[in-house]
């Protein structure tokens, strides 16, 4: 039962009464996911690939909150404190206000440099920032500098991750095992690479030698995804799993991105869709601090009706992500409005929910 834009309850037709019913038709339902990687500028449009509806096409991806790992492909991206701070606002204020087919963005997201002070920090969370990017993609890399930053923003209370493994873009740091560990960051990011990942050994490492969350990404090392999951598994700690694209990137835009990483983890690795699905939504969100990716009473009543593709394996979305296939999108709702019916991106699934007013 949904009431404005909210999940108002949980049974059956009997127990509700309602202006509009959606019959699902049989399909599943999922909340919508959580990228816990993208790298947004401003708009919905990516300079790095001058591609414009970009988290319009995560929408059709099921993918209905997207998190900023740092406004880092921003042409002329200011690397000063006062710019830095200006742009972080700036950020976090223009995506609050800004939801493409309602989509939301927590943008705002600093890459730390060198000549911060703690201040800094404390300036942008006053002023309504909650996120810090990437460690290491800017000028920050040795472990002294990087604890001290960490210290700073945890204490201004801005959720933190970490850039791990070779250099991404131009100006960027390997960050090695030593150094991710030594940080403690909320969110060790992309574990298997973004793009280029650690030795499976050095990853092991880092997963035993932090107890925060281990972030799985579409733009990496798929074999170092299978290897970091089977770790993770080993060691009873599926809870600190999270999932991302870390898109727009050198690779392209995959507004299916997240939905393919479910799926590779649960074909190859073996991975329960269920808890895939709640890797990129409700484990996502309680290690970011933020409402959204499950489906409870006073929940945002954002909903992805699935199903098995036409002609695929399977005979449901479950087994759909078993098998490997990607799963059709028959519809997309954000804070109980439908915001699309058959995705333009997924195969065409199966079956589809009707609206019946």
């Amino acid at each position: 039962m949904i009431e404005g834009g909210k999940i108002a309850g949980l049974g059956r037709a009997k127990d509700f009464e309602a202006d509009t019913i959606i019959d699902a038709q049989g399909c599943a339902v999922m909340p919508g996911l959580i990228d816990n990687h993208v790298h947004p500028a401003f708009g919905d449009w990516t300079p790095r690939q001058n591609q414009l509806g970009f988290i319009e096409a995560m929408v059709h991806g099921g993918t209905t909150t997207l998190i900023s790992a740092g406004e880092v492909h921003l042409p002329g991206r200011p690397k000063d404190a006062v710019g830095v701070k200006a742009l972080a606002i700036a950020a976090q204020r223009c995506f609050a206000a800004f939801r493409p087919m309602g989509a939301r963005v927590l943008a705002g997201a600093p890459v730390p440099e060198r000549g911060f002070r703690e201040s800094d920090y404390q300036e942008m969370a006053a002023g309504g920032v909650t996120l810090l990017g990437e460690i290491g993609l800017g000028t920050l890399k040795e472990a002294g500098e990087v604890v001290e930053t960490m210290g700073w923003a945890r204490k201004a209370g801005l959720n933190a991750m970490i850039h791990c493994g070779g250099p991404s873009i131009a100006g960027s740091n390997l960050m090695q095992a030593e150094v991710v560990i030594a940080a403690d960051a909320d969110i060790v990011a992309h574990i298997n690479g973004g793009p280029t990942s650690l030795p499976a050994a050095e990853l092991t490492k880092v997963i035993a030698g932090t107890k925060r969350a281990i972030e799985i990404v579409h733009n990496g090392n798929p074999r170092n995804a299978i290897h970091a999951l089977k770790v993770l598994t080993e060691m009873g700690r599926l809870d600190r799993l999270v999932l991302g694209t870390d898109s727009p990137a050198g690779s392209g835009v995959q507004p299916l991105g997240v939905m393919r990483t479910i799926s590779l983890l649960c074909s190859l690795g073996g991975l329960d869709p269920a808890i895939a699905i709640a890797a990129a939504g409700g484990n996502t969100a309680r290690w970011r601090n933020i409402q959204a990716g499950v489906i409870k009473p006073g929940a945002a009543a954002d909903l992805v009706f699935l199903d098995a593709p036409i002609g695929g394996a399977g005979r449901d979305a479950d087994e759909a992500f078993t098998f490997g296939e990607l799963p059709g999108i028959g519809m997309v709702m954000v804070d109980g409005e439908v915001k699309t019916m058959r995705s333009r991106n997924t195969p065409p699934a199966a079956r589809i929910p009707t609206v019946q007013a």
